[in-house]
This record gives C-alpha cells, structure tokens and sequence, in this order.
C-alpha cells in the first residue's frame, strides 16, 4: 500500500432521516488487515478500521436515527477473515444486542473453509466472496500482492493458493447454512473474456448469485483498464446466466485493498480528519523491523521510532524510545501511554483491542497500517503523493 492510500478514518455522518419502511446494509469497516491488494488502487486513503465497540456504536447511532437496518455487513477496510478475532467480537456484539438484524460480511475467501462453522455458530448468514478469476495467470494481471498469512508469498503461488481458498470457502460456507453471493468485478482486457468461465465454475462450486461490477477507471491513474460499457455488460450477463443467477451489482468497483467497494451501502460514511499533531504532541510513534516499513505488531516491539517536525516543520526521525517490556496485561499499554504523552499517533501492522483502546482514551490513536514509514508519516503531517519528506 502506498503512503497516499494508507488511511482515513471514517465516522457516520447522517443527514436528516425519516423512518423507512424499507431496510438498508449498513456496511461496517472493522478489517484492520488485508489479504491481497489489487493493481489498480485509487490514490486516495482507505478507512482505518473500527474497533468491534466502535462498529456496535454506530450500528446503534443509525438506528437512533429512525433508519431501519435490515443487515450489518462486515466489510473492510481489509478482509474480516485475514483476522478472525476481532471479526467474530463484532459479530456476537451485534448478534447479542440486535438479534433480528442479518449478519453478513464480504471477503476474498481465504480461511473461509476453516471459519465457515464459527461464523455461523456467530450469526453469519450471508456472505459475499469477491472472485474476479478462476485463472492464475489472471488473477496475477489483477493483484499487485496476495497475502494468505503474515508474508507475502511469490504472486504465482499466492494465485493458486487464493484459487484453492475461494474453491474449498464456497461449498463450505453452504454446508454451514450460509448464502453464498460472488461478486466479481469487470476489467476489459483483463477478464471480461472469461466471465462465462467464472460463472460456471461458481455455479460449480455452489454459489447462489453472481452479481457484475463494473470497474470504475480513476482520473489521473495511470494503465487503468477502461470502463465496460453498457451493451457489454448486458451481453456478460446474459453469458453468465447460463449458468448462475446474474444481476448487476448494486455499486461500481472500485480497487481497494480487498477490491471491496468504498462507499457504505445505505449510509454515507463521511471521511474525518486524521489525528493531526498538536502543540502538546507534536510526534509520531513507529513501529518497524528494519526502519522501512511499518511490518512490526504493536505488541511483538521493543523499541519504536520517533517522528516529528524539525525547525522547518519537515517531519524527521527525531529518536527512538523502549516500549514496555512484554506482559502486565493494560499496565503494560499505561506505562507506553506514559512514556508518550508528545505522541498524537503510533503507527504500527497489528495491535490488538485492548491497547488500541487504553492508548486512544490516553489520546494516542492507533493506526493499523502495511506501508512505508517516511510515506505514511509524510501523510499524517499534510503531505502525501507531492509532500516533501525528511533527509538526512
């Protein structure tokens, strides 16, 4: 993932709202890591995950709002099955509190065999697989990297691997009572050829709809494919219906880091401000093996790197400081908070709820994030694709 699209925090922001008779998804952001990332990624930053509290708020907010929610969709920023915890919280958060609400989530498929009997006994009823190959050697044209655990693999391995995930996810989700829906998006050139390959090979292995999603080029992206246009889906549709129920889907595809789409369905997420620096905490904590990349788990760090503004207001590596030594439970993220009181932000790959929640009530945000360190901290200070970075 690029500095540019590493993240952006996503709260509910609701206009005016009379009561409907008709429910609504309410997609929710609580995938903090992800599987695959496709090639052609917009520019601009995706959701930073919620925690699973976070999402039962809003949940609840929406509904204090008089608008009806017929299902609450797990979907991204990443994959919910790339790390199960937080995913299966968020699910008996809300089957617990709102058991007449439909459970459901979108993923690329891997680990949906092996989660397929614990998402149901959590509630799930309906998932949506995004599957836009059934060939290798396309699903190498359309992802820059796939991810199938905590590294990165060689592409072509990782595209059999995400093929064999995807084939094992689907008959198992439907032995565990699950709907399975496949959502594959549409890239001319790429594997508009092929739909009626996908469609048959899904109707296969189980899956009840198949819905088309059109690829939405970006302005000022380059080798993006073009958009289909309308005759063309109408022709793939009627291909893929020999073989599965086809609709379009209800929104264009866009390319981020799952290939899930960016706007919340039925409610508009507005995009807030980052954590920004402040007089009182002016620096940026980083976690990170090699000084690079943030590649480090919160709680596998010994030490982290500090950033903040020099004279000239360009963020530098100011110095790096010991985080608590592992054990103690919340003391242990206390004590960071106390070591860090000039920090607005630690960035790190991985943290779980528990410290995320005592550093943020302690005014430090964590943000979950796989990209380069100088970047991503770059974004956090205004910067981005043209922001000026330290050197030293």
């Amino acid at each position: 993932m690029n500095a540019a699209s590493a993240f952006t925090l996503i709260r509910p922001s609701f206009g005016a709202a009379a009561p409907q008779e008709a429910g609504i998804r309410l997609d929710l952001p609580v995938a903090a890591h992800a599987h695959a990332r496709l090639r052609f990624a917009p520019a601009d930053q995706t959701p930073r995950a919620m925690l699973p509290a976070e999402a039962l708020a809003w949940l609840k907010e929406t509904l204090n709002r008089g608008i009806k929610v017929d299902e609450a969709h797990l979907n991204g920023p990443g994959d919910p099955l790339a790390a199960i915890g937080p995913t299966l919280e968020t699910l008996q958060l809300m089957r617990r509190e709102y058991a007449g609400i439909t459970l459901g989530l979108t993923t690329l498929g891997i680990n949906g065999a092996q989660h397929a009997e614990a998402l149901a006994e959590h509630g799930v009823s309906r998932v949506t697989l995004l599957v836009d190959a059934v060939h290798s050697e396309v699903v190498q044209k359309l992802y820059a990297w796939i991810r199938p655990g905590t590294k990165t693999v060689p592409l072509p391995k990782a595209a059999d691997l995400l093929l064999e995930e995807q084939a094992k996810a689907i008959p198992a989700l439907r032995q565990a009572g699950i709907t399975v829906t496949a959502k594959t998006a549409v890239y001319p050139g790429i594997n508009d050829q092929l739909i009626g390959k996908i469609g048959a090979r899904l109707a296969e292995l189980g899956a009840e709809t198949l819905l088309l999603a059109p690829f939405t080029p970006r302005a000022g992206e380059p080798d993006q494919p073009p958009a289909p246009d309308r005759a063309r889906l109408r022709e793939l549709i009627a291909l893929a219906s020999l073989y599965i129920k086809t609709e379009i889907a209800g929104q264009p595809a866009c390319c981020g880091q799952t290939g899930v789409p960016g706007p919340r369905t039925g409610a508009a997420g507005q995009p807030a401000a980052l954590p920004k620096p402040s007089k009182e905490r002016p620096n940026v904590a980083v976690v990170s093996t090699n000084g690079m990349d943030i590649d480090l788990h919160l709680g596998q760090a010994a030490r982290a790197l500090i950033y903040g503004p020099r004279e000239d207001g360009l963020p530098c590596l100011l110095t790096t400081r010991a985080l608590p030594e592992a054990g103690g439970g919340g003391a242990r993220w206390e004590k960071l908070a106390d070591s860090f009181t000039d920090c607005f932000a630690l960035l790190t790959s991985g943290a779980g709820e528990n410290p995320r929640s005592i550093l943020s009530r302690r005014g430090i945000t964590v943000l979950v994030t796989d990209g380069n360190v100088e970047g991503t901290v770059d974004v956090l200070y205004g910067g981005g694709k043209k922001g000026k970075q330290c050197r030293k």
